[in-house]
């Protein structure tokens, strides 16, 4: 088994593809391993030291460590961790669990403009920050202001700010007039 690692934005967080799925659908959030008990894959992760927190897509897992660790340091023992799970043969989420589908349910008078924000999030959003090992889901919408969760890579990087106000603050207001600010929130 071969793995590739690539950087992200976010120097914390490294994106690790193992080669073969990872999620077949959704994505999986672990921000702490308190968290992590429903993911035999992000147990082992964690248990490396200096790892603060596990990201699961598609075909990546994105892994974030402590500032003050060196990634010459862990990554040996990460890509080791990964490659002894996908051996075990065991499952990347336990039997019952289910990855999370993203975006958090709305239903009233703005459902019709959700619809076009989820859809946007997902066209055009979704894909672009995957590439950067994260993920941003739509928390809410209130009075004209989108709320946005960022996880894995996205969560902490120091241009996600930027790429929250400047990129889909836009792109959202472009296309849905009824959109005003989008802001992050903190699950």
């Amino acid at each position: 088994m071969f793995i590739q690692t690539e950087s992200t934005p976010n120097p914390a967080t490294l994106k690790f593809l193992p080669g073969q799925t990872v999620l077949p659908v959704g994505t999986a959030d672990f921000p702490t391993a308190d968290t992590a008990q429903k993911s035999p894959l992000a147990q082992r992760i964690f248990a490396v030291s200096g790892v603060t927190g596990v990201f699961f897509g598609n075909d990546f897992v994105t892994v974030t460590k402590q500032e003050s660790v060196e990634w010459d340091h862990i990554k040996p023992a990460i890509l080791g961790a990964v490659m002894e799970h996908y051996q075990s043969g065991q499952p990347v989420m336990d039997d019952g669990s289910t990855a999370d589908s993203g975006h958090a349910e709305h239903s009233g008078e703005d459902s019709e403009i959700v619809d076009q924000i989820k859809e946007l999030l997902d066209s055009r959003v979704r894909p672009a920050v995957a590439q950067d090992g994260g993920d941003i889901t739509f928390h809410g919408f209130e009075r004209g202001v989108v709320y946005l969760h960022m996880q894995g890579a996205c969560a902490g990087c120091p241009s996600s700010t930027l790429t929250l106000k400047m990129g889909i603050e836009n792109l959202l207001r472009h296309y849905i007039p009824e959109v005003t600010e989008v802001r992050p929130v903190a699950v």
